[in-house]
């Protein structure tokens, strides 16, 4: 018979309170379970020393007897020294992005790229000449509009 030392969902809904138990892995999370060995509350401040109590003895008799700790179970063995601490699990595989979001972003990286490298010699000349364009237009419009006036008023 495989054994896992698990958590056990117990408490109130929102209040979340767990059970460190030695259970059959083919029987559900909160379940039927061989031995209870210890108690989890989140809701505890993490320097609180009850947020989490394990009975050691029963844990190294079940270690040594083939049970296996969840990752979660493995980290509080850990801080209590039982076993050594596990690395934290990281798989930056899943965070990156997908296949689609890959392209976009190479594709917005070369956008952002290739105007880089040409706009300083391009943009240099048409922002002197800009101003100059920009005043003549505005003349021009003004003009026919005092034109206009004018011609209403007599």
């Amino acid at each position: 018979m495989s054994t896992k030392i698990r958590l056990s969902r117990a408490g109130a809904k929102k209040r979340p309170y767990y059970r460190v138990v030695v259970a059959d892995v083919r029987s559900p999370r909160d379940g039927k379970f061989i031995e209870r060995v210890g108690s989890y509350n989140p809701l505890l401040p993490k320097t609180d020393p009850n947020r989490v109590k394990i009975d050691a003895d029963r844990v190294k008799y079940w270690l040594d007897n083939g049970a296996r700790p969840t990752d979660r179970v493995a980290r509080f063995l850990g801080e209590a020294e039982i076993i050594p601490v596990p690395a934290q699990r990281n798989n930056p595989q899943k965070a990156k992005p997908k296949a689609k979001a890959q392209e976009r972003l190479k594709a917005a990286e070369e956008a952002a790229a290739a105007p880089a490298e040409e706009a300083p010699a391009e943009d240099a000349a048409p922002a002197e000449e800009a101003p100059a364009e920009a005043a003549s237009a505005e003349e021009a419009a003004a003009e026919p509009a005092a034109e206009e006036e004018a011609a209403k008023a007599e």
